[in-house]
């Protein structure tokens, strides 16, 4: 593969990780939902100020982008071609890029989400199956402490573990992308971690199993 055309796959998935589900829905809907509830655009914020409805459509996009970026931009293009050092860690690479644009994205002012979700789609398409180690770790810590932030945080911090355990192929770029994703998910949640640490986290109350008699 050619640098040319390593650059030219790693920048289409950072442009298509640029399109922000819930932006792109808040336009056909006359609303910008970065400027409500938390300002930001994912489909936690999509579900508290606009309904189930449109924050399942952020979250399929924010999903999908990243399965995109791996399979079709990145994967695919394994097919017709050597199995070089470096033409093996492009799945990974356009993961990244995706993540990053969802983050920083062209087309928004480089103001964007979180990228957990985006997380998400990247992890279908390099592991399918980490996925629910994703899911089971979001789930639990949400269901104990009904902080959303904090199951995110953690879930991707178990990422390269999982990973290198789970023997996932091409192995250094899995776990290498693994540990990018969990300190890019935790440099994404920095205001989280201040409200965390300040006892200012909003809870998802109809989560938070574990403190349902607990005082309001």
């Amino acid at each position: 593969m050619s640098p040319v055309e390593l650059l030219a796959r790693v920048l289409a998935s950072y442009l298509v990780g640029s399109l922000i589900g819930g932006l792109v829905l808040g336009r056909l809907r006359g609303v910008d939902i970065r400027a409500l509830g938390s300002g930001n655009p994912g489909s936690t914020n999509a579900l508290r100020t606009q309904g189930t409805g449109f924050a399942l459509g952020v979250l399929v996009i924010d999903v999908a982008k990243g399965w995109v970026a791996t399979r079709l931009i990145g994967a695919a293009a394994l097919h017709a071609l050597p199995r070089e050092a470096l033409p093996v860690w492009l799945p990974a690479l356009c993961g990244a890029a995706a993540m990053l644009g969802h983050v920083y994205p062209l087309w928004y002012g480089f103001k964007g989400g979180k990228a957990v979700a985006t997380l998400l789609g990247v992890v279908l398409g390099l592991a399918p199956l980490m996925v629910l180690v994703l899911l089971g770790a979001w789930l639990l810590v949400v269901v104990c402490t009904g902080f959303v932030s904090l199951g995110s945080m953690l879930a991707a911090a178990v990422l390269p573990l999982a990973l290198y355990v789970g023997r996932i192929e091409p192995q250094a770029a899995s776990v290498a992308f693994g540990v990018f994703a969990a300190a890019f998910i935790l440099y994404t949640h920095r205001g989280n971690i201040t409200r965390l640490r300040a006892g200012r986290e909003p809870r998802a109350r109809r989560l938070w199993l574990l403190g349902r008699g607990a005082v309001r």
